[in-house]
């Protein structure tokens, strides 16, 4: 069989029959591919503990004959030590299954994606970041590099920039006027408004000096906005909230 290697996060795993596992990667040059991991659940198994979900490994992996790949090689690049905080592990599970929303088809590159969802994860092992407000921010770029870029400041439908420009739409793209927002839109100020950018910029210092009320009315409204663009809730989210 023809082998090939590359860099990948462990997106999720899956028991197959008594000792193996399905492992559903997300490599840099290759997309999202589906593998089978032989052997990996015995205790004799050289790779077992690099195969877990977050995990940022190098691989090497045959091309099976039907959808599953086989891997045969592994080495740890960043290994997914999420496990002893539970805001940070749901945090994970939020930005992998994003991710996997966000590419739908299997084989095909994405590397701005990867990008983003790698350095996301890498992130999260930093203590004096915020667990949601690394997801906020995640879900915001992703969806922009998919094409749904937040519009702020301006309204989405006519363009105008001003104080009537200040309420949220999901549907609308981001922020609308008072002429053009929808019934379900919500008012926000000037602050959520300049935290709302600091998260699409990746600017830290802002997002930290955010007042917590705004913290919370903005992580609810990238919710709803990653909600509206990816057609149904992200499964994680309501644990990450809790």
């Amino acid at each position: 069989m023809a082998t090939y290697r590359d860099e990948a996060v462990v997106l999720r795993t899956y028991q197959l029959g008594e000792a193996d596992r399905i492992i559903n990667l997300f490599t840099r040059q290759h997309g999202k591919v589906r593998a089978v991991a032989k052997g990996v659940r015995r205790t004799s198994s050289k790779f077992g503990a690099r195969l877990e979900p977050f995990s940022h490994i190098d691989v090497q992996l045959a091309q099976g004959r039907g959808s599953l790949d086989v891997v045969t090689q592994v080495e740890t690049l960043h290994a997914g030590l999420l496990g002893g905080d539970y805001d940070r592990f749901t945090a994970a599970e939020v930005l992998v299954e994003a991710a996997d929303r966000l590419v739908s088809e299997d084989g095909a590159p994405a590397l701005p994606q990867y990008r983003l969802l790698l350095g996301a994860l890498l992130a999260l092992a930093d203590p004096q970041r915020s667990a949601a407000g690394i997801v906020d921010s995640y879900l915001l770029r992703s969806l922009a590099v998919a094409g749904w870029a937040v519009t702020l400041g301006e309204c989405s439908n006519c363009g105008v920039v001003g104080e009537d420009s200040l309420w949220f739409s999901p549907q609308g793209g981001g922020t609308v006027c008072a002429r053009c927002r929808p019934p379900s839109s919500a008012r926000v100020d000037g602050e959520a408004l300049e935290h709302l950018g600091a998260l699409l910029a990746g600017d830290w210092d802002v997002v930290s000096a955010t007042s917590q009320p705004t913290v919370n009315r903005c992580h609810g409204l990238v919710t709803a906005y990653a909600t509206w663009h990816l057609d149904r809730a992200l499964r994680s989210l309501p644990f990450l909230q809790r």
